[in-house]
């Protein structure tokens, strides 16, 4: 028998979602306006998703190699408090949040897509790779979404794991009745 966890086993502990930003809530592309204003478009289930997590009591961080003013405004939007962009070691600033929340890692889900997010990945005690994520990626990731960075892969993650700890009908019926 395997002491290796399951994916249900690692799902049941989650309670931090760490997320990078280009690639998996957006779609990859950066875009510049003429006058060198950067742009970016972020997938609207992903933000109700991450409002459903948190009204849970759930902790989200959002966790970026790159800095960018747009981040912060979505980031502000959506409630999101835990906000280290320009991390050049994400490993060092994963353990930190750790700290901060007075988690273990077994507790974080990292949703990655290319080679920065590995380190973060192997540390966490979920780690997801996005559908279009790099072969690196996919090959460390315990699980691997069916959609592609921006286009709602971190909500199918909250899903998934809102399932599994038994809570995501709670978050339909809400709406439902």
């Amino acid at each position: 028998m395997s002491d290796t966890p399951t994916l249900a086993q690692r799902c049941a502990a989650i309670e931090l979602l760490v997320v990078d930003v280009d690639g998996v809530l957006t779609d990859g592309r950066i875009v510049y306006t003429a006058e060198g204003v950067e742009l970016k478009a972020f997938h609207v289930r992903d933000g109700s998703g991450l409002t459903f997590w948190q009204k849970l009591g759930k902790q989200v961080a959002i966790l970026s190699g790159r800095k960018s003013k747009t981040v912060d405004v979505r980031a502000q939007e959506l409630g999101i408090r835990l906000v280290r962009q320009g991390a050049a070691d994400k490993l060092a600033a994963f353990r930190q949040m750790l700290v901060q929340l007075g988690l273990r890692v077994e507790q974080a889900a990292a949703v990655g897509d290319d080679l920065p997010d590995l380190p973060v990945l192997r540390a966490a005690g979920l780690a997801v790779a996005v559908a279009d994520a790099c072969p690196e990626v996919r090959a460390v990731a315990h699980h691997v979404t069916l959609t592609k960075g921006g286009r709602g892969a971190v909500r199918e993650v909250i899903e998934m794991i809102l399932k599994h700890q038994g809570r995501w009908d709670g978050v339909v019926n809400t709406y439902a009745s």
